[in-house]
């Protein structure tokens, strides 16, 4: 288990020192908050995606996981590409208790970075935008 935790450690250090050079001349960068959140989701066993939007700070479920995002950036047209988002991620057990699986920054970017493992579910960010309307719910 501590081996799994360095592991874990070196991950995420390795993954800071990756974005800095990225980030260091954007300091200025101007971010929009959007309202929702747009992920695609792959359901393994049937080797499904499905494509769904999520309201900040709402959940909606897919499959087994339930995904609230809490944030959602991006850039003006003008700028480099950078859509992010800061997640949640849980997963409904078998007795109905929530076990978070992922709690942290997402990148649309590069979707394997962050993304949630789980053994039958995958969910990643792809974009985030702005609307009036609602958001939908995934369709399974």
């Amino acid at each position: 288990m501590q081996l799994k935790t360095m592991k874990q450690r070196f991950s995420i250090f390795m993954t800071a020192l990756l974005f800095l050079p990225a980030f260091a001349g954007q300091a200025g960068a101007e971010k929009i908050s959007n309202n929702v959140a747009v992920f695609a989701g792959l359901d393994k066993i049937t080797a499904r995606i499905t494509s769904f939007e999520v309201r900040i700070n709402e959940t909606v479920q897919f499959g087994a996981l339930q995904v609230t995002p809490r944030v959602c950036y991006n850039r003006p047209q003008n700028e480099r590409p950078l859509t992010s988002g800061f997640v949640e991620v849980d997963e409904v057990l078998l007795n109905d208790e929530l076990k978070r699986i992922f709690t942290g920054w997402m990148f649309a970017s590069s979707p394997g970075l962050h993304a949630v493992e789980h053994p039958v579910f995958d969910v990643w960010l792809t974009s985030c935008k702005t609307v009036s309307g609602e958001a939908e719910a995934p369709s399974e």
